[in-house]
């Protein structure tokens, strides 16, 4: 199959598409799915698992004989929830800009190995005390912080301008995917076995995958020694000079400034703020409200994020073929995706607080929610690569850092509102999720952009420019 296309340089080339199907490009994407799988399995199972670590009013969590259990109240497990993040906010830019400037596989593959490594400290820092837990969480999130920034860096040098979507969107869905797995096994888990093996099934799971990665990935197609002569030409001429590493400097004043990355920032910042509420709190909102026992609960708890993980992808392979056949473009694309994304996801949250303590009502809800909310995959969770492909590392990494803002406040917000356990404080808990994820859906599409930016143009592109 040939094409022409703009590449970095803003020049028509005619390239030769090479097959998809078992391409390098296509093997990282799968390589990173399972990584964020494992991500997200190291985040969230804490989730579960303290519903199971915590003696509560509602003993729907039996374990196993000698097993310990912790007396901690709302306001404490809010802050172990959170505290993840506390970690997760100081790695985001140094590991984007980092992996930009050296490439990203040592910093994916090294964040998920320590990670990993902490988590099988767990039960160990949990009987030392809640502030040695909460002192490890913080660093693991420390440790996780540089995955996705160095993932957007890895991206910016190995995806082709008409393959980014499907190709970002399949690698990001490990973390729904992730997810999925997590909450129910983490059940399973904690019921037959006890709450701590969870930490060291997780841990190993984490080990042995970067084994792997270190084995099979390259930091780009120029270095990466299994690739075809075909597809690693059609890479290098689909992305341009766009793709070569940036140098020391970044042109910091410009993207503080840029009107289009702050649209980026708040948006993501609106719609973690529903993302992390539901990650970290979804468990004890079915335990204390709904009284579902501890394995319908991860199972159900599970849900959103199958749906969320089958959407996203979908969302992609859409995205790709509507700027395939120029029927939109990038920027409609995005716009269109993130509001879909944020705005719809907001109504069925609104439904929820009116469920009571139904749960095939609210359930059904929060599932649609986070299906509807797959879409902004492809918009605003991309769009950094759109706007300055070089810097996308570090972008990803500014984004992230507001983004992680609302991981670190809507646990303790939640265990506020919470405090009494009654069904008007988590209706309160999901109705003010709705109105930030909605006024995120506004903001994009009123300043939202698909071009690249000046600033983050190459010399080469600028001469590019000035000649024509």
């Amino acid at each position: 199959m040939h094409l022409n296309i703009l590449n970095g340089t803003n020049v028509f080339v005619c390239v030769t598409v090479p097959p998809k199907c078992c391409s390098v490009r296509c093997n990282l994407a799968a390589m990173m799915f399972f990584g964020f799988a494992v991500v997200y399995g190291l985040r969230v199972n804490l989730s579960v698992a303290m519903v199971a670590m915590v003696n509560g009013t509602n003993d729907h969590s039996e374990q196993p004989e000698g097993i310990p259990r912790y007396s901690w109240d709302s306001e404490t497990q809010g802050m172990l929830l959170g505290a993840f993040f506390f970690g997760y906010l100081f790695t985001q830019i140094p590991g984007g800009y980092l992996s930009g400037r050296f490439g990203g596989s040592l910093f994916l593959g090294g964040g998920v190995l320590g990670t990993a490594v902490l988590t099988l400290l767990t039960p160990l820092s949990a009987q030392l005390g809640a502030k040695w837990l909460f002192a490890l969480r913080a660093l693991e999130g420390f440790g996780e912080g540089v995955t996705f920034p160095a993932m957007m860096a890895m991206w910016a040098r190995w995806a082709p301008p008409l393959e980014r979507a499907r190709l970002m969107t399949f690698s990001g869905a490990g973390s729904n995917f992730g997810a999925f797995v997590a909450l129910p096994l983490t059940g399973f888990i904690c019921h037959s076995l006890g709450w701590p093996a969870v930490f060291y099934s997780c841990g190993a799971a984490g080990c042995l995958w970067a084994v792997f990665w270190f084995i099979l990935v390259s930091d780009e197609p120029r270095t990466h020694p299994r690739i075809s002569d075909r597809e690693k030409h059609y890479i290098i001429n689909s992305i341009g000079s766009q793709g070569m590493p940036h140098g020391w400097s970044v042109p910091v004043l410009s993207m503080l400034f840029s009107v289009p990355l702050w649209a980026i920032i708040i948006s993501q910042m609106c719609s973690n703020w529903s993302y992390y509420t539901l990650l970290t709190s979804l468990p004890t909102y079915m335990d204390t409200v709904l009284h579902f026992d501890l394995q319908q609960n991860s199972f159900l708890s599970a849900l959103p994020y199958l749906a969320g993980w089958l959407f996203s992808v979908g969302s992609g392979v859409l995205a790709d073929n509507l700027l395939e056949r120029k029927l939109l473009s990038v920027t409609a694309v995005r716009k269109i995706f993130t509001f879909i994304g944020l705005f719809l996801p907001a109504a069925f949250l609104l439904a929820v607080g009116f469920t009571g303590c139904s749960g095939v009502l609210a359930v059904t809800f929060l599932t649609l929610s986070s299906a509807l909310g797959g879409f902004s995959a492809a918009g605003v969770y991309i769009n950094q690569i759109d706007i300055a492909p070089r810097y996308a590392g570090t972008l990803l990494g500014i984004t992230n850092t507001f983004g992680t803002i609302p991981g670190v406040l809507a646990p303790i917000v939640v265990g506020y509102l919470t405090r009494d356990h009654s069904v008007t404080g988590w209706r309160h808990v999901f109705w003010l999720s709705a109105g930030v994820s909605a006024f995120g859906a506004i903001f994009y599409v009123i300043f939202g952009t698909g071009k690249i930016q000046s600033w983050a143009r190459t010399d080469e592109e600028s001469d590019t420019d000035i000649h024509n």
